[in-house]
């Protein structure tokens, strides 16, 4: 690849001036340029100033981390970038926006500004400005060019799904997730100044709306296919006329490696949120859970919960953490008068009265002496084992707020606020709870005692036994920041309040964030670290099914970069148990179900959970193949649904079929009131899987590995092996799946050896904690050690028969096949780590 600029004039400038003098200094230099027939020509890449070295005679060189650029003498100059170069930062030339050499936006108006990111080689702010002061903007930044893409978007106010295209007039509203694949065509410059030699390399353009100041911003395209980003206070006293860092532009050849930097440069220069990699993880995530929602919904007790905690311990799996979720607290329906006609809306107006547990929560059975929440918690801890104890509540207390006219809750100054729900909100779909709270209002606590609430709730909670709290509703202070500063301001304070009561009152950082979506919660959250990534599981919905284990695929894209991803219950005697069960095991979150009492599949269950409770979770967030980011795993009819992850020495692909189940809200295909609808037949679709759908595969093999795997296939239970490129076919009906464990080949000497982990559960290669290798120096043989979690059917791949095995030091039988070379060896329940030693 070879960029190329011809300057007839060039004024030379310090280094060492600011950013501001820097770009002028840019600006002056491109429209001193006289017009050039080639549109690539007479334009400069934005380079960081530290760099930029111009010589006006004989040729200066310098080095951008590794690529080396040359300024050719005399009044034609010459800069040039091999192949191997990194992205360049994106800039504007002749109205259009460039990135990396290809044209991504045409036509962009002269009101843009792109403004280079100073701790990048590769990113840039993109902004614009009016001269008339609003509370909401929005700005054209061109037509974009057809690429393919993936988004995410609000299509509720609540939560976020992907759509796919090509066009700008595909982007919807609310969109705060823009990736595109850009098929570049790289050249190289002939003797005439021509580009030529055209090559099919792709890299990928990645778009994150992002907030400024008070402000936040989402993309949006128009049937002119121009991509447009919109800015708005949610105040209409908070006015600006520009907007000159909300849109974030990046680029890269690995699209998971270029959104994980992105995330990461933006979380350096905006200091308002913290990435996954900085934050204290909950220790819960490591646990089986039981949640009470779909056991109960509102109507939980504690003689209900004891119940489903008896069921759980008779089966052999019981939760080692409990959400006690919506139904606990004292609330009241204050538009609901005694004997007469039911109010349509009102129950999600519902206001809080007090900080303490209601009096029909605490009920009492037959063998649970407690008087209230402490005493019914310290008795289920104590009975059922569970390490953690989770209580919901609503971010605004409850879903309408805090009851004004409480004694008990005076302090706080809850006041009626009507909320009022932006462009973008009611231009998808419109969601009936918060079209209610619209109608009824909530009341707000006084922003200024909202940490004082905070405080009190928790501490109460902490002296009760409860360990963490699941936080939900969160989006809807997005709605009510007139009169305090806007949207942005106002959710940053409510998170901070929150944040820090529960830094104050539960250990190890126990909060769960739920109804979360917007951009203002995501970009404000400095500790939380685990946040719900798709709308609920809903048991009662058939059409529903595949689209969350999608959505939660291609949501954690970006969630997955700020929280642990939280993939929500499910019911392990739900018809699509295993379904879920499978995406929850290669999701790297916690696992949880919220079955009735009574109502389980322990059969299924052990495949997810070890006897003392403990799951095997992947070490990221499961997010698609790359084969897999642009295509609709749910409704194109033909592309099936990977997800990968990586566990500590192997790698994990989980294939979907999720075609023929559902179709996406807002789609072409949706029935008049935008509900999913479900197909009418299943479609057995086949597609192909390789080791290198893992991404970063390399880094949990060693240094000498040679591409070679072992794959190991859940279903089948059977074992090949492949080296990084070669694939296997496989095919699947309308919500069939298959798991694949892709662990690396090691070689020591004549020796091949792959470890598989506990070939009985989901995600066998999470067991697998270490590997070693010894030789003994009197003769040729040699053992290997593999360190494994849990018990069961411990598989390996080893090209030679072991002579003996031994398990924490003690002899022991194994099984090998000779014809695929699978080694198995059984582990008894008992250790947390077993040592297993095979000589050979």
């Amino acid at each position: 690849m070879v960029q190329c600029v011809l300057l007839h004039s060039i004024a030379i400038y310090s280094c060492s001036k600011p950013r501001n003098l820097y770009h002028r200094f840019l600006r002056k230099l491109r429209l001193s340029l006289p017009p050039s027939p080639h549109a690539s020509l007479h334009t400069i890449p934005i380079l960081r100033p530290k760099f930029l070295s111009l010589s006006c005679s004989g040729v200066s060189h310098f080095k951008n981390r590794g690529t080396e650029w040359s300024f050719l003498s005399a009044r034609r100059y010459c800069i040039t970038a091999p192949v191997a170069v990194e992205m360049t930062p994106p800039y504007l030339s002749e109205s259009s926006l460039i990135v990396n050499g290809k044209v991504l936006l045409k036509g962009v108006p002269s009101n843009v500004v792109v403004l280079p990111v100073t701790d990048s080689f590769s990113a840039a702010f993109i902004g614009a400005s009016t001269n008339l002061p609003s509370p909401r903007h929005v700005f054209s930044l061109g037509v974009l060019q057809e690429s393919r893409f993936v988004c995410l978007f609000r299509h509720k106010i609540w939560w976020m799904i992907p759509r796919f295209g090509s066009l700008g007039n595909e982007i919807p509203l609310e969109t705060q997730f823009l990736l595109l694949e850009v098929r570049q065509k790289f050249a190289l410059s002939g003797n005439d100044g021509h580009f030529e030699h055209p090559s099919d390399d792709t890299f990928y353009v990645l778009i994150l709306p992002v907030l400024e100041g008070q402000f936040r911003a989402t993309l949006q395209g128009n049937s002119d296919n121009e991509l447009e980003f919109c800015v708005e206070s949610g105040d209409a006293d908070v006015q600006s006329t520009e907007a000159l860092e909300s849109v974030f532009v990046n680029s890269g050849t690995n699209p998971f490696k270029l959104i994980e930097e992105s995330i990461l440069i933006i979380e350096r220069q905006k200091g308002t949120f913290t990435h996954i990699k900085h934050k204290q993880k909950p220790p819960h995530l490591d646990w089986f859970g039981w949640c009470t929602w779909d056991a109960f919904y509102k109507d939980v007790s504690t003689q209900g919960i004891k119940e489903g905690l008896k069921s759980f311990l008779e089966g052999g799996c019981s939760p080692k953490f409990m959400i006690i979720d919506d139904g606990w607290q004292d609330t009241i329906n204050d538009l609901q008068k005694e004997g007469e006609p039911f109010v349509e809306g009102s129950q999600f107006a519902s206001k809080l009265v007090d900080i303490k547990e209601s009096a029909s929560f605490m009920g009492s059975g037959d063998d649970i002496s407690c008087s209230d929440l402490r005493s019914f918690v310290e008795f289920v801890k104590g009975k059922y084992g569970l390490k953690y104890v989770y209580a919901w509540h609503a971010l605004t207390g409850y879903w309408g707020g805090l009851l004004p006219s409480s004694d008990k809750l005076k302090a706080y100054d809850p006041k009626l606020c009507y909320p009022i729900q932006s462009p973008g909100n009611v231009g998808n779909l419109r969601d009936i709870a918060m079209d209610s709270l619209e109608k009824y209002g909530i009341a707000l606590v006084e922003p200024k005692k909202i940490f004082n609430f905070y405080n009190d709730l928790h501490s109460y909670l902490t002296r009760s036994g409860i360990d963490g709290v699941k936080v939900d509703v969160q989006n809807v202070i997005e709605t009510l920041g007139t009169g305090y500063g806007g949207r942005v301001s106002l959710t940053r304070k409510y998170q901070e309040a929150l944040e820090d009561s529960v830094a104050r009152n539960f250990k190890d950082n126990n909060l769960i964030c739920c109804m979360s979506h917007n951009s203002d919660s995501i970009y404000s959250s400095k500790t939380s670290a685990t946040a719900r990534a798709s709308e609920d599981f809903l048991p009662q919905e058939p059409a529903f099914q595949t689209l969350h284990i999608t959505s939660v695929a291609f949501n954690s894209l970006l969630l997955g970069e700020i929280f642990v991803p939280d993939w929500d219950m499910f019911q392990s005697n739900h018809y699509t148990a295993d379904f879920h069960a499978a995406a929850r095991a290669l999701g790297g979150c916690a696992v949880y179900v919220s079955d009735k009492p009574g109502m389980h599949d322990f059969d299924l269950l052990k495949k997810l959970v070890l006897p003392d409770g403990s799951i095997l979770r992947a070490r990221f967030a499961g997010r698609p193949t790359l084969d897999c980011l642009f295509v609709d795993t749910v409704m194109d009819g033909k592309s099936l649904l990977k997800i990968w992850n990586l566990n500590k020495l192997s790698g994990i692909v989980g294939v979907f079929n999720c075609q023929g189940a559902g179709t996406w809200p807002l789609s072409k295909d949706q029935d008049d009131d935008n509900r999913p609808r479900s197909a009418s037949k299943s479609r057995v679709l086949t597609c192909s899987l390789c080791p290198l759908d893992v991404n970063s595969l390399q880094e949990v093999a060693n240094e000498s590995w040679n591409g070679d795997c072992a794959i190991y296939s859940f279903n089948k239970g059977s074992l090949s092996l492949k080296s990084n490129r070669e694939t296997i076919e496989v095919s699947l009906d309308t919500l069939e799946f298959e798991i694949f464990t892709v662990s690396p080949i090691r070689a020591y000497g004549a020796l091949q050896f792959a470890p598989l982990g506990l070939i009985d559960m989901y995600n066998s290669g999470g067991a697998t904690e270490g590997l070693s290798y010894t030789t003994f120096d009197s003769s040729t043989s040699c053992v290997v050690r593999v360190s494994v979690q849990g018990c069961g059917r411990f598989g390996a791949y080893s090209n030679e028969k072991p002579t003996s095995c031994s398990i924490d030091g003690e002899k022991h039988e194994f099984e090998y096949n000779s014809s695929n070379k699978l080694l198995v060896v059984y582990l008894e329940a008992g250790s947390i780590i077993s040592n297993i030693d095979i000589f050979y």
